[in-house]
């Protein structure tokens, strides 16, 4: 599958540009992502969104506005994304543009989304709701901020559960096998195999 990926944000956020069969695929939204989209001379059709945490949203309301695409998510990244102060009720000092989901994603084995099969994983934790999309086809995880190179998810911040991000790695991720790749919210790509064997927080 040939994708593309760029980096934005003071949190330096990945996301990553996917080529269906029926158009392009935009997962997550970071700070910068709209004008690098503009730079490619696409039309985007779709953005996935992996969690609704600001670092990965802050442009979503800007794309969906330039585009005129549709927009998926966890029905518990909905609040996050449509409501300007949802995370100033948290403590934090942050707000956002407000969009509305076009449609909600939950786990499933198998959705079409324009034309690309993938199966969405669920694996909350280091926030609710949090998914990933796989592509049993290419041996590719769209993760989020799950698994890192190195690394998991944070759970200390509001919604987070350790517990839950560690099973959910261990039980759902892992299970996908070890020649898949990673490509992370945060980070360069890795395999889950490399992973499995050396990530120091899953040893």
């Amino acid at each position: 599958m040939n994708y593309e990926s760029f980096c934005g944000g003071i949190f330096e956020t990945n996301c990553y540009l996917l080529y269906a069969p029926e158009g392009a695929i935009l997962f997550d939204a970071p700070d910068g992502a709209c004008e690098w989209l503009e730079g490619r001379g696409l039309e985007l059709k779709l953005l996935l969104l992996t969690h609704g945490h600001i670092d990965h949203v802050q442009d979503a309301a800007r794309i969906k506005r330039r585009f005129g695409c549709e927009l998926g998510c966890s029905i518990e990244t909905v609040p996050m994304i449509s409501d300007r102060d949802f995370f100033r009720g948290f403590g934090f000092e942050l707000e956002i543009e407000p969009v509305n989901a076009d449609f909600t994603i939950s786990e499933t084995p198998a959705r079409n989304f324009l034309g690309l099969d993938l199966q969405v994983v669920e694996v909350p934790g280091h926030c609710p709701g949090s998914l990933c999309f796989f592509s049993r086809e290419d041996q590719l995880l769209i993760g989020g901020d799950v698994l890192f190179a190195g690394g998991v998810g944070r759970w200390d911040l509001p919604g987070g559960d350790v517990d839950l991000l560690f099973n959910g790695i261990r039980n759902k991720i892992f299970a996908l096998g070890d020649n898949v790749t990673v490509l992370p919210g945060h980070g360069p790509p890795t395999k889950i195999g490399t992973e499995r064997l050396t990530n120091p927080f899953l040893a």
